[in-house]
């Protein structure tokens, strides 16, 4: 599993972890930058993983700002794209069971490290469980046309 990170200077000193909770789950992770806690723009953070998401199904992403909210609404505009901003085991679990979300949000400022293991747990353990959420998510993305 092919999985995209990025993060903005508020969520940028959060990375290596995430990135290697995820390396240790047997994924692959491409880091789509920033390269540095310098000051940057989410939008141009939050374009580079949906858009690599749209374009390689079955791939996910994992967002990371402040409080998660900025990248997860950018996100959501690219086609395609169903980002679910998280804050605790349940919600990432839902995100993916429920909404069969393919972009991962969080806030760095939100949730500590500990948290942050427990999300990602629930995330990669949690299939889409279809049945009655297939024609919700259907109609969801139906919204894009």
């Amino acid at each position: 599993m092919k999985v995209y990170i990025a993060t903005d200077h508020a969520g940028f000193s959060i990375k290596e972890f995430v990135k290697e909770l995820f390396l240790k789950r047997g994924y692959v992770v491409e880091d789509l930058g920033p390269d540095s806690a310098n000051r940057v723009d989410y939008p141009d953070f939050a374009k580079k993983v949906a858009t690599k998401v749209a374009q390689n199904p079955g791939s996910q992403g994992v967002l990371i700002c402040g409080t998660g909210i900025g990248m997860s609404i950018a996100a959501n505009k690219i086609k395609g794209i169903r980002a679910a901003e998280v804050h605790d085991y349940y919600t990432a679990k839902m995100a993916r069971a429920h909404n069969d979300a393919n972009i991962l949000c969080f806030g760095e400022r939100v949730v500590g490290k500990g948290e942050i293991e427990s999300i990602v747990e629930a995330w990669c353990e949690t299939k889409f469980e279809g049945g009655r959420h297939e024609n919700r998510v259907k109609k969801i993305m139906a919204l894009e046309e």
